[in-house]
């Protein structure tokens, strides 16, 4: 009996000491739960619920089109794809000839109308002398009918002589009339203008000036600086107004659409911090970024065959809406980017007091160029050289 008792004590003191180990092991799983849910919990808490991420993002840009304003033969082509070039360098030349030619009967046809309008000055000033003239002469015809009718009273003349001088004085004042009148119809040809004002000389400086931008446009310039791609035209092609030869893209105004479902816009804001990952450096290179504005439909909203529900048919599709997001344009001159490559991106949704959408209008233009404008100062100049050189001292203001 006693024997029985010794060997049973062992095995009590084993499974004592497995019962143990077993409730340590629970509560080293029990405490590993907690944590692990309290770490989920912090996780959401002060992180996941204040972020929002997506895949589903792009890198865009502008995509500058480069399109004739005239028709014309290509005679040159200044870049290929892939090509860097600067704001207002030749990209596209069209043979001349046919402009050229316009552009100088344009510039012959105003110099016409500067001397012409020189001519009417000069007939205003010799109308203005002709009225003096008849002036002088409508008085000595007065005075010679005055005297003539003194004579007459005392019999010392004929009654035929004082009507001979009473028709010369109608005469005179008939003449002076229609010189004054000739006069206001030459005066009201040029009054209250110089050369460069008169509607002739405008018209014909019009015609100057849209010659020379049908010349000018013969060249195809860079309106931005970038990179050229999709180039089509090709030597020899006969263009139209509006056909596409190439594109030019600045690479350092691109940005990034992310396409978030509906349901993570909820706590979504302009101005929000985003990181950046672009499948090109993975995750050895990060972006930063912000929020610029919040897509005004779904994409489906505005594809070119919208998703049509009232169907029978019909099946729920949570909806994507495109979000624009800035990037640090210091990083991405440090990284370049290309239109099209994939990105991931994370918003950062703490800061909650941006606008869900944009506010106020822009206060300027959000891309522009001003390369265009010295074609016209360029015939503004020229017009004034050819009013000067055909001027000659002509100009000056006509007064009635």
């Amino acid at each position: 009996m006693a024997t029985a008792t010794t060997a049973q004590t062992p095995d009590n003191g084993q499974d004592a000491s497995n019962q143990r180990k077993r409730k340590n092991w629970l509560l080293g799983l029990l405490v590993l739960v907690v944590l692990l849910g309290a770490g989920v919990w912090a996780w959401h808490e002060f992180y996941g619920r204040w972020s929002e991420s997506t895949d589903d993002a792009y890198v865009n840009g502008n995509v500058v089109e480069i399109t004739p304003l005239t028709t014309g033969t290509v005679i040159s082509i200044g870049a290929d794809d892939g090509d860097l070039v600067r704001e207002g360098q030749v990209l596209v030349e069209f043979d001349p000839s046919d402009a050229q030619v316009n552009l100088q009967s344009a510039k012959a046809n105003l110099a016409r109308a500067v001397r012409e309008v020189r001519g009417l000055y000069s007939n205003v000033d010799g109308m203005k002398a002709q009225v003096e003239a008849r002036k002088a002469e409508l008085t000595k015809a007065q005075e010679n009918f005055s005297r003539r009718k003194t004579l007459a009273a005392g019999g010392a003349i004929s009654q035929e002589e004082l009507s001979h001088a009473r028709d010369d004085l109608s005469s005179a004042q008939s003449a002076l009339s229609n010189a004054q009148q000739q006069l206001n119809t030459t005066t009201a040809l040029v009054d209250d203008t110089v050369v460069s004002s008169h509607p002739q000389v405008m018209a014909a400086a019009a015609n100057v000036r849209e010659a020379y931008l049908a010349s000018a446009r013969n060249t195809l310039i860079a309106p931005v600086t970038g990179y050229v791609a999709k180039r089509t035209v090709q030597l020899g092609q006969r263009l139209q107004p509006g056909v596409a030869t190439m594109a030019v893209i600045p690479l350092d105004q691109l940005w990034i659409d992310a396409n978030f479902k509906e349901t993570q816009l909820r706590h979504m804001r302009i101005g929000q911090p985003v990181d950046i990952v672009a499948d090109l450096y993975g995750n050895d290179v990060k972006y930063s970024g912000t929020i610029d504005s919040l897509g005004a439909g779904t994409g489906s909203a505005f594809a070119l065959l919208p998703a049509q529900n009232a169907t029978g048919n019909w099946i729920k599709i949570v909806q994507r809406v495109p979000v624009r997001i800035h990037i640090n344009p210091q990083e991405l001159a440090a990284h370049p980017l290309r239109i099209g490559l994939s990105t991931q991106v994370d918003v950062d949704l703490h800061d909650q007091s941006g606008p869900v959408l944009a506010q106020q209008p822009p206060q300027k233009a959000s891309f522009a160029t001003r390369v265009y404008d010295r074609q016209l100062v360029e015939a503004d100049e020229m017009i004034a050289h050819l009013i000067h050189d055909n001027s000659a001292g002509a100009g000056k203001t006509v007064q009635r």
